[in-house]
C-alpha cells in the first residue's frame, strides 16, 4: 500500500532554518512545476476550473518515526490497498491512510466539483465505518493544549520551518515526550518588545527569555502565534514547521507553559473581487522583483510550494512577509490579521521596502566594485609603465633614484663633510642597494640617509663684524639693556680680532616680559646668524635632546639636529627659553642631557643618538632664558654665562612705550599719527597705576586696548559723517531741482526783456558763478580742517579711565609719617622690587612676659631674622639705655603686610629690628627712609641681591633716604644715572650706623 505515494515524497527538502530534514507531507502532482508556472495560474483564473480546483492528496501517518516504505507500483493498487485499510484499520497496526484535499490549513475542506455524489456517499460510508475507532494521531485541528514555545527574534509563519534552541530542561523533555506520543504539535508566540506596555516593567524585563516561567512568560508572549509540528529534534535544537494559525486562550500548567488555544480562520472574502485580485497581482508581481535579487529567496519558494502546495492569496501574503527582513513588530502584524485583503496590504509596504534596500545595496555593491576594480586597473598600467620606461632606460627603478638623490644632495657638501661622516654614508647606500624596497629595514635606512645628507656639514653663514651696525641693529630694537648690548658687541668684536668667532653660552635671567626672548631675535640679526628657538619648560624626555635610537619605531633625531637642518648653517643662533623650568620624569633628565651640549668643550663632538656620529656645535652662539638661576642645576648653571635683566624704570618705560610699543601698535591698528595722540601724562599714569611689574609685556596689552577703543571711536565717527554727508546731499540735490523748476517759470514769463539785454546778464552770471565757486571751495577746505580737528582723539589723564578702566595699583606708601614701631622695607620680588611695611605693636606688659609672635606668612629664613632681631635689639637697647627693661617684660607682635604674600629671605633683618626699638624707645623713624640688609647676632650688616629692583621700588614710593650694605656699593655704582638720580644712599656695615640714621638728631645726621 506505500507504493501509491510519490516518489518525489522521498526527495530531501530545504527549509527555513537551513537544517536538512525531510517533510512529512506529500507533493501533489502540481507542484513539480516551477514557481513562475503557479504566479501565472493565479492570473489566469479560468484555469483553476473544474476538478483542478481541488488536489487530493493522502498522507501517512506513523507514529513519528521518519522510515517510510516505498511507494506503490500504480493508482489502481493505492485505491485498493486503500479501500482495505479503511475497512481493517487494526490490521494494520500503527499505520492510518486520510484523505484530504489541499486548501488554507485553517479551513475546512469543502467537496470537490467533480466527485459530486459519490464523493457524499463515499465520505459517509467511511464516516459510519471509523466512528468506532479510537484514532492513534492527533490531527492539528484536535490540538486544544498545546506546550508554549517563546520565539524571541521573529514570528513563525505557516508553511515554515525554524530551528528553535530550548535551554530549558523541563520544556525540553515535555516536547521529547509529547513527539513519543504521536502528539508532535506545539504554539510558537513571540515574544512582546521590552517597552511594550503589556510587558512587566521593573527588573523582570532584564532577565533572560529563559529565565521566564510560568505566568512571567504568559504575560510576555502573544496573543496570536502559529501551530507548529515538532519535525527533530537534535541535542537542545528543536525544528519546527508551521501549520495553522492560533490564539492563547488560558494557561493550564507553568512549568513547562502549557496552554490552551483557538484555532484561527482567514476571513471570509471573494476571490473574484477587484481588489483583491489586483493587490494579488502587484503581490505577485513585487515577488518577481524580488526573486530576480536574491536566489536564496528563490530556495525558500521551492521549499514553501512542496510543503503548502499552490498559493493562493493568503497563503501569497504569508510567504511574501515570511521572506522579508522586516521588524518582528510588522511580521506580528502580519500574522495576526485574519483579514485578507489587509494582510495582502501589509505584505506589500513589506516587499516595496525590501525592493529599496535591495536597490541600496546592489548600488553599494557596485560603487565598491566599480572602485576596486578602477584602483586595480590604476595599479596595472602603473606597473606595466615602469616596467616600460626601465626596459628603455628612461627611468630608474626607486632604489636607484634614492641612492642618486642622496649622492646629488651631499656632493655639493662632499669637500667640507667630515670623512667618518662620509664613511658612513657610503656605506648605509650600499647597504640600501642590497635591501628589499618592501622591508623595514629599507625604510629606517633611507630616513637615516636622508638626516645624514640633509645637515649642513662644513656650511657656515657670513658674520656680520660691523660694531656699529650691531650696536645700531640693537638698538632698534630694544632700549636700555644696556648689559646684553655690550656683551655681543664684545663678542662680535672679539670675533673680529680673531678673524673667526666662536660659539658661546649666554643666560639671560630676569622678570617676565622684559625682553629676553626678543633681544635673542634681535642678536642673530645683528650676528647675521640664522635663528631657531625651542623651549625645554617642562620638557622631561631625554630623547628630546640627544634623540631617539634608531631601532624605535617613529625614531627621530633631537631638537639640535632638527635645527641644523632646519638653518641650514652650522652657526646659527639657537634660543633656548625657560631653561629654568626643566622637568625630569622617568624617561630621564634632561638637565644632564644638557651639559654636553651647553659644554664648549664637549659639543665640539655631539653625539646624538639617532645620527651616532659626532657634531661639531662649537661655532653655534647658545642663548637661555630663565626667570630664576636658583632652579638651574649647579653643573649646568656653571657652563653658561649669566646676564641679569632686572627690568625697567619708569623712564625706560615711557621710552619703550613712545618708541617702540605705540608705534607698533598704531601700525597694527591702521591709525595715521595725526590721528591719536597720547599725551605723557597719560603714559606715566598708565605706568604708574596699572602697569608697575618690571617688564613691559602688560604695557603692551593696555596700549593695544587704548588703540583699539580709539580706532572703534574713529570708524564710528567717520560713519555718521558718511551719513550725515549723504543726507545733505540729498537735500541739495532737491533744492537744486525746486530753484530750476522756479527759474524756468521764471524765464517763460519774461522771454522779451532777456532778450533785450542778452550779454550783461552772461557777464553777471558767469562772475557770480565764479565767485560762489571760490566760496564754496574756501568753506569745504574749513570743514575739512574742522572734521579733521574733530576726528583726533587725544588720550590724557582724566579720560585714560574709560580706555583702560579703573587704576590696578595704589600707592605702596601706606603711612605719610611712619608711626612708632613701624618701618619701610626693601623686597625684591619676580615682578621686580617693591616696599613692605613692617609693624611691631605690644600684646602685653609684665613681669617676665617677654616674648615674640611674627606672622604675615612668613617663610623660615624670615622666622629665624625676626628672631635675631629680637636678640639683638635687646642687647642695643640694653647698651643705649641700661634702666629700660622692654623686651623682658612686653609680649610683641610683629607683622609683615600683606598677609596673603608669602615672604622669605634674610634681608629684612635690620628693617625688623629698627621696628623693634622703634616700638621699644617709643620713637618712630624718619618717614623718607628705607632699608635692607641681613643682621648677624654681632650686628654686622651682610649683602643683599636685587639692588636695582629695590632701588627702582624705592623710586616708585618716593623714597628719598637708603640704606644699603656696604658690600653692596659695587651694585649700586653700576646702575645709570638715572636711576640713581635724586637718592640719599647709606653704605653700612654694621647696625649702630643705621641706628644713628633712623633714630639720630638732625644735627647728629647734618654733621
Amino acid at each position: 500500500m506505500l507504493k501509491a505515494l510519490a516518489s518525489t515524497c522521498l526527495r530531501p527538502r530545504s527549509h527555513v532554518g537551513a537544517t536538512p530534514f525531510r517533510s512529512h507531507l506529500r507533493l501533489a502532482p502540481q507542484s513539480k512545476t516551477p514557481f513562475l508556472d503557479f504566479l501565472g495560474s493565479l492570473r489566469d483564473p479560468s484555469s483553476r476550473s473544474g476538478g483542478g480546483t481541488y488536489i487530493f492528496r493522502r498522507f501517512f501517518c506513523s507514529d513519528g518515526s521518519e522510515k517510510s516504505d516505498p511507494p506503490a507500483e500504480s493508482a489502481e493498487e493505492a485505491t485498493i490497498e486503500e479501500g482495505a485499510a479503511e475497512e481493517k484499520p487494526a490490521a494494520k497496526g500503527p499505520y492510518v491512510f486520510r484523505r484530504f484535499f489541499s486548501s488554507d490549513a485553517s479551513e475546512k475542506p469543502d467537496p470537490p466539483a467533480e466527485s459530486g455524489e459519490k464523493a457524499t456517499i463515499a465520505e459517509g460510508a467511511a464516516e459510519e465505518k471509523s466512528a468506532a475507532m479510537v484514532p492513534t494521531v492527533f490531527r492539528p485541528e484536535d490540538c486544544l493544549t498545546v506546550i508554549a514555545l517563546p520565539l524571541p527574534h521573529k514570528p513563525l509563519f505557516p508553511g515554515f520551518y525554524m530551528p528553535i534552541y530550548v535551554k530549558d530542561p523541563k520544556l525540553l523533555a515535555a516536547l521529547v515526550e509529547s513527539r513519543k506520543r504521536q502528539a508532535p504539535y506545539a504554539g510558537a508566540f513571540l515574544l512582546k518588545e521590552e517597552n511594550d506596555p503589556a510587558v512587566l516593567s521593573g527588573s523582570e524585563t532584564e532577565k533572560s527569555i529563559h529565565e521566564f516561567k510560568g505566568k512571567e512568560l504568559y504575560n510576555r508572549l502573544h496573543d496570536v502565534g502559529v501551530l507548529a509540528q515538532i519535525t527533530t529534534i537534535q541535542g537542545d535544537q528543536v525544528v519546527v514547521i508551521g501549520h495553522r494559525r492560533i490564539r492563547l486562550s488560558e494557561m493550564v500548567e507553568e512549568d513547562p507553559l502549557t496552554v490552551k488555544i483557538e484555532h484561527l480562520k482567514s476571513n471570509p472574502y471573494d476571490k473574484e473581487d477587484d481588489i483583491i485580485k489586483a493587490t494579488t497581482f502587484e503581490v505577485i508581481s513585487t515577488l518577481r522583483d524580488v526573486l530576480k535579487v536574491s536566489s536564496l529567496w528563490r530556495d525558500h519558494v521551492q521549499t514553501y510550494t512542496q510543503h503548502i502546495g499552490d498559493f493562493d492569496s493568503p497563503r501569497l501574503a504569508d510567504f511574501g512577509a515570511a521572506i522579508s527582513g522586516a521588524d518582528k513588530s510588522h511580521l506580528q502584524k502580519v500574522l495576526e490579521e485574519l483579514d485578507v485583503l489587509k494582510r495582502l496590504n501589509l505584505t506589500l509596504e513589506l516587499l516595496k521596502k525590501e525592493i529599496e534596500i535591495s536597490k541600496i545595496q546592489e548600488s553599494i555593491a557596485k560603487a565598491i566594485e566599480d572602485k576596486i576594480s578602477g584602483e586595480q586597473r590604476r595599479y596595472l598600467l602603473n606597473e606595466q609603465l615602469k616596467a616600460i620606461k626601465k626596459e628603455l632606460g628612461l627611468e630608474t627603478d626607486d632604489k636607484t633614484a634614492l641612492s642618486g638623490k642622496f649622492r646629488e644632495r651631499l656632493e655639493s657638501k662632499r669637500d667640507k663633510c667630515p670623512p667618518h661622516v662620509l664613511q658612513v654614508i657610503e656605506e648605509e647606500l650600499t647597504k640600501l642597494q642590497l635591501l628589499e624596497a618592501s622591508s623595514s629595514e629599507f625604510n629606517v635606512t633611507r630616513n637615516y640617509l636622508d638626516w645624514l645628507t640633509a645637515l649642513p656639514w662644513g656650511i657656515y653663514s657670513d658674520e656680520n663684524f660691523n660694531v656699529i651696525r650691531a650696536q645700531k641693529i640693537l638698538d632698534e630694537d630694544h632700549y636700555g639693556l644696556t648689559d646684553v648690548k655690550e656683551r655681543i658687541l664684545e663678542f662680535i668684536a672679539v670675533g673680529k680680532l680673531r678673524g673667526t668667532s666662536q660659539g658661546k653660552i649666554i643666560c639671560l635671567s630676569g622678570p617676565p616680559g622684559v625682553g629676553k626672548t626678543s633681544i635673542g631675535r634681535s642678536i642673530a640679526r645683528a650676528l647675521n646668524r640664522k635663528f631657531y628657538r625651542f623651549s625645554v619648560g617642562g620638557l622631561s624626555d631625554v630623547a628630546e635632546i640627544k634623540g631617539h635610537r634608531r631601532t624605535y619605531i617613529g625614531a627621530m633625531p633631537g631638537k639640535m639636529v632638527q635645527c641644523l637642518k632646519n638653518v641650514e648653517t652650522a652657526n646659527p643662533l639657537v634660543l633656548i627659553d625657560e631653561i629654568d623650568k626643566l622637568g625630569k620624569g622617568h624617561a630621564g633628565d634632561p638637565a644632564s642631557a644638557m651639559l654636553e651640549l651647553l659644554d664648549p668643550e664637549q659639543n665640539a663632538n655631539f653625539l646624538d643618538h639617532y645620527l651616532d656620529v659626532p657634531i661639531d656645535l662649537s661655532k653655534v652662539l647658545f642663548v637661555c632664558t630663565a626667570n630664576v638661576i636658583e632652579t638651574i642645576p649647579n653643573p649646568l648653571l656653571d657652563r653658561m654665562e649669566i646676564i641679569s635683566i632686572a627690568g625697567y624704570i619708569t623712564d625706560e618705560k615711557m621710552h619703550i612705550a613712545r618708541d617702540y610699543l605705540e608705534r607698533s601698535t598704531r601700525e597694527t591698528c591702521g591709525i595715521k599719527p595725526e590721528e591719536v595722540e597720547v599725551t605723557d601724562s597719560a603714559l606715566l599714569a598708565l605706568i604708574e597705576n596699572y602697569c608697575r611689574e618690571a617688564g613691559v609685556r602688560n604695557l603692551q596689552k593696555q596700549i593695544e586696548k587704548i588703540y583699539r577703543k580709539i580706532a572703534l571711536q574713529l570708524v564710528r565717527e567717520r560713519s555718521e559723517d558718511d551719513h550725515s554727508a549723504a543726507e545733505t546731499e540729498d537735500a541739495e540735490i532737491i533744492e537744486e531741482s525746486v530753484t530750476d523748476c522756479g527759474a524756468d517759470k521764471a524765464q517763460t514769463s519774461s522771454v522779451d526783456a532777456e532778450v533785450s539785454i542778452d550779454s550783461l546778464p552772461e557777464q553777471t552770471d558767469s562772475s557770480a558763478e565764479h565767485g560762489k565757486l571760490e566760496v564754496t571751495a574756501e568753506s569745504e577746505k574749513i570743514q575739512s580742517n574742522e572734521l579733521a580737528a574733530v576726528n583726533k582723539v587725544v588720550v590724557d589723564t582724566p579720560n585714560l579711565v574709560d580706555y583702560v578702566g579703573k587704576p590696578v595699583f595704589h600707592a605702596e606708601r601706606i603711612y605719610e609719617q611712619t608711626p612708632i614701631g613701624v618701618v619701610m622695607g626693601l623686597a625684591w620680588t619676580a615682578m621686580g622690587g617693591s616696599t613692605l611695611y613692617i609693624e611691631t605693636t605690644i600684646v602685653e606688659q609684665g613681669e617676665g612676659k617677654g616674648g615674640l609672635h611674627a606672622t604675615g606668612q612668613l617663610g623660615d629664613v624670615m622666622k629665624e631674622s625676626s628672631q635675631i632681631a629680637h636678640t639683638l635689639a635687646r642687647a642695643v637697647l640694653l647698651e643705649k639705655d641700661p634702666s629700660n627693661q622692654f623686651f623682658s617684660n612686653t609680649k610683641l607682635h610683629l607683622h609683615v603686610p600683606a598677609g596673603a604674600t608669602p615672604k622669605d629671605g634674610p634681608s629684612a633683618g635690620c628693617t625688623m629690628m629698627t621696628s623693634l626699638l622703634s616700638l621699644a624707645m617709643n620713637k618712630p623713624v624718619r618717614k623718607d627712609l628705607a632699608m635692607t640688609g641681613e643682621v648677624t647676632l654681632t650686628g654686622r650688616i651682610l649683602p643683599i641681591g636685587g639692588v636695582k629692583e629695590k632701588t627702582i621700588a624705592a623710586r616708585r614710593s618716593e623714597v628719598k633716604t637708603i640704606i644699603f650694605p656696604s658690600a653692596n656699593r659695587r651694585d649700586f655704582d653700576e646702575l645709570s644715572d638715572k636711576v640713581k638720580e635724586g637718592l640719599d644712599v647709606h653704605f653700612v656695615d654694621n647696625y649702630s650706623e643705621i641706628f644713628d640714621l633712623a633714630f639720630g638728631d638732625t644735627k647728629k645726621k647734618e654733621e
